[in-house]
């Protein structure tokens, strides 16, 4: 890529966002509990503006459903300002020798715990929001026949990825905002989901029924700056939890919308199973170190606190030529994987950095310097790696001297990337660690995307559609897909006229006064800080429900949790006036949901759980023990994985005070044998396959 003009390489990497969207006009005020409350009516709300959100709103307005776009931050979240050295879309390969969707189903699902007809509807449906991606103006670079070009990714053995650069999920939201504009899509700003609104009526099932939401804008009168989004059918497109750890490859303010859901009794899936890897972290750049930036075999190493440099790595592996293949491994194997601690693997990588950081060290990548040799070792060669690294480097003439030409040459984009947000990696190490990128769990979803309470869909990261591992850019998949889905799915529901009653003014009222009494006893008599709350959940999480997790530590973590969120539900945090309502509410959540993590672990690892996906437990019984160039690490000795686990989903909710947890079979492979045109045909035309 070094010989392409540099006014080519800015416009994937300097990527301006559309302004200018229609604003929605409230459907009426009403004084609720004194206060003056706008209210907004819509057929259908759609509830974040990542990549995912958009395409739910765009396809929904293409079917001419009246939709609402709200959303915390127009421009923030992780498809907006997340990415790597060239962030993947992974979809069904018309490259080369074509595809499968059975095949390209099972290789989704291959980590387990994931339902397989999810897996197919995922397969199938990449082909068509593909092509509407494309329509809709997103450059997939193309050979001259037509076909997108690919290469391969995360936990993928065929080659089915693609991209557009480091910020392709920038550049696919970039497109769906102007269709968003072009369609006249309202769009509410500076809105937060404080709690669902449910319908309940004698005999028939609950049913969603808006949202209270917090509206961070001067036309709000009251203190409060509470209002009300009636739809029946609601969308969460919120994203993942990055703000709940204190290690994280998130940007700012990534709260997603899982303790919302379990506060209205919304079943979860999963949210065990998250990805973590080496990245920078959220207080400086957020940014994926995987892919190319690890391809081109920089030189890794720590810093003590008195200033001397270790080549630490060097402890771990036992020969030069071992420990270089597994820093180009990282890049096609970024996400930490307990399996691959074993036998010299890659993660072994992982585990050695959050040794360094454990010890107080910083740990750092240079990117001109090659590798130090392991001691007693030959220096490092390119002539001196695994047949696989050869092979790679020898395809893309990556040959030269040191990691930085190196990286110039196969991807120029990652060094001004960097060089954009005030690091310059050609002259400067980079400063990294271990951080929490994603979660693949989520809110539980069937086929069409809606969850356990009928009328909300949830899509995009803060969906369970993933089990414990997924490709690199499948979730990108994910969200488009499940976006024209629930667009589907909700044009159908509004033929059919399924909306339910006007709620009734006494429940709008009730609830209105538990959320301003809550926001009035912490603003009085609370005494623990919101500051504090987010100290010790973060801590939490990052260093006790991360990427190792020590089993017999698991149960005393939960009870803490439990006793944070006791207190906090009774008490209040601490908060000095009614402005900071909506940060009050969301940690609130957080507390709810970190506990939701741990009781899922606790009862995944009290029934013999093991190590899986991005999750290592710690077991001083265990069955399986990385070791280093000096023999077995014991204090990293583990649990394995049981294989019979893979058949189950966990699920989780939230009643009366209690988690209930509960297992699953994932559902089977979807079976066509019986499907035929003139037979299955009506079964469309009569909105029959919604069913």
């Amino acid at each position: 890529m070094a010989e392409i003009n540099k006014t080519i390489l800015d416009s994937l990497i300097h990527v301006k966002l559309p302004k200018g969207f229609t604003s929605p006009k409230e459907t009426e005020h009403r004084i609720i509990n004194g206060l003056s409350v706008p209210i907004y009516k819509y057929d259908a709300l759609v509830i974040g503006t990542g990549a995912a959100g958009l395409r739910a709103a765009v396809e929904l307005k293409r079917r001419n459903v009246d939709v609402l776009l709200a959303t915390a931050g127009l421009y923030k979240g992780a498809s907006a300002c997340s990415g790597s050295d060239k962030q993947t879309l992974f979809t069904a390969s018309t490259s080369k020798g074509g595809d499968n969707f059975f095949k390209l189903a099972a290789d989704l699902s291959i980590g387990g715990c994931m339902d397989k007809d999810v897996a197919y509807v995922e397969s199938v449906g990449s082909v068509n929001t593909l092509a509407g991606l494309q329509f809709l103006g997103l450059n997939l670079p193309e050979d001259q026949y037509g076909s997108v070009l690919r290469y391969q990714t995360d936990h993928d053995e065929t080659g089915r990825a693609t991209s557009c650069g480091p910020r392709t999920s920038r550049l696919m939201v970039k497109v769906l905002l102007e269709e968003v504009q072009r369609l006249e899509i309202p769009v509410l700003e500076n809105t937060t989901a404080l709690k669902l609104l449910v319908s309940t009526f004698s005999g028939s099932e609950d049913k969603c029924a808006g949202a209270i939401v917090s509206i961070n804008q001067p036309t709000v009168q009251n203190k409060f700056k509470l209002g009300i989004l009636l739809s029946a059918n609601v969308v969460l497109a919120t994203g993942g939890p990055g703000s709940m750890y204190r290690d994280s490859a998130y940007p700012r303010g990534c709260y997603g919308s899982l303790g919302l859901a379990l506060d209205a009794g919304i079943m979860l899936t999963n949210i065990i199973e998250s990805q973590f890897g080496i990245s920078t972290a959220r207080s400086t750049f957020p940014w994926n170190l995987s892919g190319s930036y690890v391809q081109v075999i920089p030189y890794i190493y720590s810093v003590d606190s008195v200033g001397n440099e270790i080549n630490f790595l060097a402890d771990y592996y036992r020969t030069t030529q071992e420990l270089a293949s597994n820093i180009f491994r990282k890049g096609y194997q970024w996400p930490f994987q307990s399996s691959r601690t074993l036998s010299y693997g890659s993660s072994l990588i992982d585990m050695a950095i959050f040794n360094e950081i454990h010890n107080g060290h910083c740990v750092y990548m240079d990117f001109n310097r090659n590798p130090q040799p392991v001691p007693g070792d030959a220096p490092f060669s390119l002539e001196r790696l695994d047949v696989d690294v050869k092979q790679y480097l020898s395809n893309n003439k990556c040959d030269q001297p040191l990691p930085i030409q190196r990286l110039n040459h196969i991807n120029p984009l990652s060094i001004e990337l960097y060089r954009m947000h005030g690091h310059d990696i050609s002259t400067t190490p980079l400063s990294f660690s271990i951080n929490n990128q994603h979660m693949n769990g989520g809110i539980e979803i069937d086929i069409w995307g809606e969850s356990s309470l009928k009328g909300c869909f949830a899509v995009g990261e803060v969906a369970g559609t993933h089990g414990v591992t997924r490709p690199g850019g499948a979730a990108l998949n994910s969200g488009q897909v499940f976006g024209v889905r629930v667009a589907q799915k909700i044009t159908n529901n509004l033929k059919l006229n399924t909306q339910q009653a006007e709620l009734a003014n006494e429940y709008i009222s009730s609830v209105f006064g538990e959320i301003i009494s809550y926001c009035e006893k912490s603003i009085t008599s609370a005494k623990i800080s919101l500051s504090e709350i987010q100290d010790i959940i973060r801590k939490r999480m990052s260093d006790k429900a991360g990427f190792i997790v020590a089993a017999k530590d698991i149960k005393d973590e939960l009870s803490a949790a439990l006793q944070l969120f006791s207190e906090i539900e009774k008490n209040g945090i601490k908060i000095n006036d009614a402005n900071q309502l909506t940060n009050l509410l969301l940690w609130k959540h957080f507390a709810l949901t970190s506990s939701a993590v741990l009781s899922m672990l606790h009862y995944y690892i009290s029934a013999g759980g093991g190590s899986r996906g991005a999750r290592i437990v710690l077991d001083e019984q265990g069955d399986a023990v990385p070791s280093d160039r000096y023999g077995i690490i014991n204090k990293w000795r583990f649990r394995s994985e049981k294989m019979q686990d893979r058949e189950k989903k966990y699920l989780i909710t939230w009643s009366n005070g209690t988690f209930h947890n509960r297992t699953r079979l994932i559902n089977p492979a979807v079976n066509l044998d019986g499907v035929f045109f003139e037979k299955n045909w009506p079964d469309f035309l009569l909105g029959k396959i919604y069913l």
